[in-house]
């Protein structure tokens, strides 16, 4: 029975997603898709609540496990495809692409993501990692008359395919010189040392995972997807899936590989500064918004994977304390990115929104906030973010990366406060529609939680450290 709770909200998100995608089916000549997505959210919620009151659990053998580390992956996870589902209502609707099985793709896809998390071996590891990657190049490619959409599709796909190659890759060699695929005995075996072959095959290992986040050098199918994708899925990119990836490669390295940290984490550091300066530097020339957040983005990976270089318990803490603080923070940047629209159109130039402070006070209230706090200016949670993954890193003796994040963070705030600056001192004239429901919902509750985090951390902190705890053993 333990097996049975412990499993409940993947067999729960599985079964829904198949019971929704033969109601669609089954439902023809009528426009199904908003009570799909009802459904899926609501499959979501159910499955996040399932999983808080989950026990701790060893599964198939060792296949899969849940701890607190899993839960609170897994509820990053469901915060940020909820939020992509509710903006996808409206959007989706207006670009004409309305069809019921993107929900029920997001479901899968998450699915895939709650495995990766659980994932106690090598195999269940890749299981997952595959369940997600095909549901969202799918997703990708979802405007199928759109050029940029078919593009965008097709680069990740592409990518992707490379990505899991090299991971299986480094799989095949992990085995191969180890014997085995499961994180525990990988663990027990590592205590001892490794030989090359063995440190190559985590090398690809990390390799596949460092794509997922879109971590430099391997960044490449970030600006392009997020700017070609629909709005309502690059949404759904820059929030879940990064949080998925990022507690699965904290769980790699920290776990079966825990004990080879003097081999990789000078990658780990190579990937950080990679990423914190190509995303400050990249970012600045950008016009489009949507590939400026991809920039963005891959900016904060760096900052993420600060706290993994230290391999500490409170360097954990302080990445899953950043990545909460960034899936927060994108969906409600994305939000407003789909908020921009005029005359039924979507616009994705910075310079679109000149004169939008005059117009919309409200939309241009809560996007300054979130610029302001993913530039880390206090006393907002990004600031908070960055504090403690800077501060740990220090704390932890390595001194140069805490001052080259902080170099770029200080250069990353150019477009940041460029974007606020263009809404509040350039003349336009905006004329943006009504903003929608759902995404004034997202906006609002994502200005709020980033505004009010100083009253309130300690929950956040607190979860954290339990998970980082839970992993860390």
């Amino acid at each position: 029975m333990t097996d049975f709770y412990s499993l409940l909200p993947a067999l729960f998100l599985g079964l829904g997603g198949m019971i929704l995608l033969l109601g669609g089916v089954l439902a023809k000549g009528s426009n199904t898709t908003p009570a799909v997505t009802f459904g899926a959210v609501l499959l979501l919620i159910i499955a996040a609540v399932l999983s808080l009151l989950a026990p701790d659990a060893l599964l198939f053998g060792g296949l899969l496990k849940t701890s607190l580390f899993t839960r609170y992956a897994d509820t990053l996870v469901y915060l940020g495809a909820i939020a992509a589902l509710i903006l996808s209502l409206d959007y989706n609707k207006r670009e004409q692409i309305s069809r019921f099985e993107y929900p029920i793709l997001v479901l899968f896809a998450v699915l895939g993501m709650t495995v990766m998390i659980s994932a106690a071996d090598m195999m269940s590891l890749y299981i997952g990692f595959e369940l997600q990657s095909l549901a969202l190049y799918i997703c990708a490619a979802l405007a199928r008359d759109s050029v940029r959409s078919t593009e965008a599709g097709l680069k990740y796909f592409v990518l992707g395919a490379l990505a899991s190659g090299l991971l299986l890759y480094g799989i095949s060699l992990v085995y191969g010189f180890a014997g085995t695929t499961n994180f525990a005995a990988l663990a027990g075996i590592f205590q001892q040392g490794a030989g090359s072959g063995a440190i190559a095959g985590v090398v690809f290992v990390l390799v596949g995972l460092a794509f997922k986040i879109s971590a430099a050098p391997f960044h490449m199918w970030a600006p392009d997807v997020y700017e070609g994708a629909p709005s309502s899925v690059t949404a759904l990119f820059a929030t879940a899936p990064k949080a998925a990836a990022m507690a699965l490669l904290l769980s790699v390295m920290a776990g079966p590989f825990g004990h080879l940290t003097g081999q990789w984490e000078i990658l780990i550091q190579i990937l950080a500064v990679l990423s914190m300066v190509i995303g400050g530097l990249a970012a600045i020339g950008q016009s489009n918004i949507k590939r400026l957040f991809a920039y963005s983005s891959i900016g904060h990976m760096g900052y993420a994977l600060m706290g993994l270089v230290t391999g500490t318990v409170a360097g954990i803490q302080a990445s899953l304390v950043y990545i909460a603080i960034y899936v927060v923070m994108s969906f409600g940047a994305f939000a407003c990115v789909i908020a921009m629209r005029r005359n039924g159109q979507a616009v994705e130039q910075i310079g679109d929104l000149a004169g939008l402070a005059a117009e919309h006070p409200g939309f241009a209230f809560a996007f300054a906030v979130l610029m302001w706090s993913m530039a880390g200016i206090p006393p907002l949670a990004g600031f908070f973010a960055k504090l403690y993954v800077f501060y740990t890193a220090f704390n932890a003796g390595y001194e140069t990366l805490a001052i080259i994040a902080i170099v770029t963070s200080v250069i990353s705030a150019f477009y940041y406060l460029r974007v606020i600056k263009v809404m509040y001192f350039d003349k336009g004239q905006p004329q943006f529609d009504k903003t929608s429901a759902g995404a004034g919902f997202v906006m609002a509750v994502s200005a709020f939680a980033v505004m009010f985090f100083v009253v309130i951390p300690g929950p956040l902190m607190t979860a954290a450290g339990a998970a980082a705890k839970a992993l860390m053993g």
